[in-house]
């Protein structure tokens, strides 16, 4: 089925825009990008060159997909902004593409951005990742699956946060967040994620064996390093432990902090 693209809106010729699409008036779009089958864009939309847009997103009022990077070592090179599929981009989220040439910035499939969230350059985002209302994230920083940002989050550059972590409200973080855990607003761990983990269909064993993890982690008298090798010789082992694991020894910033 063809697309349903308004003639009051301006999109260069070289642009490729998949099928049964609908394209809302005073939408800008750039050549250098390509839009997959089923998207809905809204009025007053800019989709700018380096764009790679999946299937079935849809992008409201106001959005700037593709944009420059906010980065001083930018100049001019050609990068990209990938952006999967089944995503809710609502109005006025701005996701820069990435600074160097053959970088880019990667929002996986089923996320939901509300209003006024930025993701900027570089940054890796996964699938089923909610991000409140105002939550800004900084260059270069990782995004693990199911992640839950509340509103006005910070997240600073190079941070990392692991699959299934919800960060509250008004926290600002500078240090990574590791898997299955809520983060305080005062950037701090606040227990396993219960709820999340229970939706990712995690067995109740599992999420004691995580709080256990987390005990020697953060509520014990030993440093990290030590803590991790309790983990792997006194937590029975699981895909999520192992997660765990991994994330805390590959981190570069270190972790956040208990209460």
């Amino acid at each position: 089925m063809a697309s349903e693209i308004s003639p009051r809106a301006e999109i260069d010729p070289r642009a490729k825009i998949g099928n049964n699409c609908k394209i809302f008036p005073f939408v800008y779009i750039e050549g250098d990008v390509e839009i997959g089958d089923g998207c809905i864009i809204f009025p007053f939309v800019s989709i700018l060159n380096g764009t790679r847009m999946g299937g079935h997103n849809k992008i409201h009022q106001g959005s700037v997909i593709g944009a420059l990077p906010q980065d001083f070592m930018f100049r001019g090179e050609k990068s990209e902004c990938i952006i999967g599929n089944n995503n809710i981009i609502r109005e006025n989220v701005v996701i820069n593409r990435a600074t160097h040439t053959g970088g880019q910035t990667v929002i996986g499939n089923d996320n939901f951005l509300m209003e006024g969230a930025h993701i900027s350059h570089d940054t890796k985002v996964g699938n089923q990742c909610v991000f409140g209302y105002g939550t800004k994230i900084a260059g270069d920083c990782e995004i693990g699956n199911g992640v839950i940002f509340s509103s006005s989050v910070i997240a600073n550059p190079k941070t990392r946060v692991g699959e299934g972590a919800m960060v509250q409200a008004g926290c600002t973080f500078s240090k990574d967040i590791p898997p299955y855990i809520i983060c305080t607003k005062r950037e701090a761990y606040g227990g396993v994620n219960n709820a999340m983990c229970k939706v990712y269909g995690i067995d109740e064993k599992v999420i004691k064996h995580l709080a256990n993890a987390y005990r020697l982690v953060f509520h014990g008298n030993t440093s990290v390093f030590d803590a991790v090798n309790q983990i792997k010789e006194q937590v029975p082992d699981s895909p999520e432990i192992r997660n765990i694991v991994s994330f805390i020894e590959n981190t570069q910033l270190g972790i956040i902090s208990k209460l």
